[in-house]
């Protein structure tokens, strides 16, 4: 079996964060590959209530393409496929049958979720194994230690620092840039001629000078 950590997630849309730190956490564990498996679209929207959300074939689109220039990158595409959204545990049981032997790869800040959001929890810890990464200023170790249900959990978690170039990179700030941006391009469209705010659009987003005739 190829080893790898299973990362899912809505990936909404993916970030240089999420890459590296897939990539940091690989090779701190020494797995040959890290699966992306994004969530379905329903689910982002329904369940987690994200007010701007990618479509699934868009989303699965971004992480491939991500995916064709790092061979370490696989992108699966169970969870958006199957009829309803799969749990983690069904996931990780999964590409057990594609030939992967996972852990999951999840974030600090999912771990205060396991007891009352998460269903299957000891068989995905005791069955598979967690590798958790820290974010912002979490001690994993006192929150593991500090919490009764938690704490039962720590033989069947590793615990890897995240960079620090990486902690201001989210989902969440790039929908923000990109609502920002789409307001201004609103904005552009009534003091500049039709003819030409499409031309100083696309610049922008080139970053390149342009001139206009």
């Amino acid at each position: 079996m190829s080893t790898a950590l299973m990362f899912g997630g809505a990936f909404n849309p993916p970030t240089i964060a999420h890459i590296e730190l897939a990539d940091y956490a690989r090779t701190a564990v020494g797995a040959e590959y890290v699966i992306f498996v994004p969530t379905k679209n329903a689910y982002i929207a329904d369940e987690q209530h994200k007010s701007y959300v990618f479509s699934d074939t868009q989303r699965l689109a971004m992480l491939e393409r991500i995916a064709s220039r790092h061979p370490w990158m696989l992108v699966s595409h169970y969870e958006i496929d199957s009829e309803a959204q799969p749990r983690t545990y069904q996931t990780l049981c999964h590409l057990k049958e594609e030939g992967y032997q996972c852990r999951l790869l999840m974030g600090s800040d999912k771990l205060p979720e396991l007891e009352h959001g998460w269903k299957f929890v000891e068989q995905i810890t005791q069955e598979f194994g967690i590798v958790c990464m820290e974010r912002s200023e979490d001690d994993v170790a006192e929150i593991l230690k500090n919490d009764a249900y938690l704490s039962t959990l720590i033989p069947y978690i590793q615990v890897l620092p995240t960079p620090a170039k990486t902690r201001h990179v989210s989902s969440t700030a790039v929908r923000k840039l990109l609502s920002e941006i789409q307001a201004s391009y609103v904005q552009l469209k009534t003091m500049v001629p039709t003819e030409i705010s499409e031309t100083l659009i696309q610049c922008v987003l080139e970053d390149e000078t342009c001139e206009t005739e």
